[in-house]
């Protein structure tokens, strides 16, 4: 179990590392459907592995994070 807790981790690091390099590469806006799904889905992995190890200040800014970008989806158009 732990190594799959560990990848997810990692799953979810390198999926809003992902998005923040297409965005500051300008390959994908910060207001696309993409980079919001990159970030929620890293952020829900970040989460996962973050309560499992007992980082919970770490969890906490994640669930943050995974508010700001559902709320930015349903804003969506």
């Amino acid at each position: 179990m732990t190594h799959l807790i560990e990848a997810v981790g990692w799953g979810g690091a390198l999926a809003v590392l992902l998005a923040y390099a297409l965005v500051s590469s300008q390959r994908m806006s910060a207001r696309s459907r993409g980079y919001q799904l990159l970030n929620v889905g890293g952020a829900v992995g970040l989460v996962i592995n973050s309560t499992w190890n007992g980082a919970i200040p770490s969890a906490v800014v994640n669930l943050i994070w995974i508010g700001i970008g559902v709320y930015a989806l349903a804003s969506q158009r």
